[in-house]
């Protein structure tokens, strides 16, 4: 035979006492033999062949056997070892529990969306908080924190209130008081404009009465009356 990289590589199997494989367990064997394959193909002919390059010269059908035995026993103890790993720690039955409690976390967590948009609330007071999601316990500690402030806010926004009350009464009185003041300023202007004008109706008055007694002393004055 030819030292070609095209040589098959036996492949034997193995019995288990292991639970069946769910998901998880499953991707965990698919990716065992992934890497056992890729490792077994990495050990060639070709490669193996180019250790001994004397034997595969002159007997490379004996060489041949002994690198497929040798690849061969590689799997078989691989698995062997792998399957009893698995069952030594019970990995299976683990990684099986494991997709239970995944599924049903999504089931409940489907449940509690479909509640949800329903209007319906969970996470009462009977629920741990482990079970709760991070929205909700988030403002289960949040709460407090934001009700003390809405108190506080609303006591300040009466104390606000009652000051604004009490500066718009002061602000309306003293705009009645301006009002008055300023009626009164009209009455008072009322009383100067009366003033002045009686003084001038005197002046002029004064003014013709001064008139009368001049002409008559000019009158009395002249040699011929």
């Amino acid at each position: 035979m030819s030292g070609s990289n095209s040589h098959s590589i036996p492949s034997t199997s193995t019995n288990t006492s292991a639970p069946t494989p769910g998901l998880r367990a499953s991707r965990l064997h698919q990716v065992f033999d992934q890497a056992l394959a890729r490792t077994l193909r990495a050990n060639s002919y070709a490669n193996f062949a180019g250790c001994f390059p004397t034997p595969a010269k002159h007997v490379p059908a004996s060489l041949e056997s002994v690198w497929r035995q040798l690849n061969a026993k590689l799997e078989e103890s691989a698995k062997a070892e792998f399957e009893e790993i698995l069952a030594e720690r019970e990995a299976v039955a683990h990684l099986n529990e494991l997709d239970r409690l995944v599924s049903e976390a999504k089931e409940r967590r489907e449940r509690d969306k479909q509640v949800g948009e329903n209007g319906g609330t969970r996470g009462g007071p009977g629920n741990p908080p482990h079970t709760l999601g991070a929205e909700e316990l988030y403002k289960a500690h949040l709460t407090p924190y934001l009700e003390e402030a809405q108190v506080n806010l609303k006591q300040t926004l009466e104390e606000t209130h009652a000051q604004n009350t009490a500066l718009a009464q002061t602000v309306q009185a003293q705009r009645r008081e301006i009002e008055q003041l300023l009626a009164s300023l009209e009455s008072v202007v009322g009383d100067i404009e009366g003033a002045a004008t009686a003084a001038t109706e005197f002046s002029r008055e004064h003014h013709i009465r001064q008139d009368a007694i001049q002409m008559d002393r000019e009158v009395k004055a002249r040699p011929d009356v």
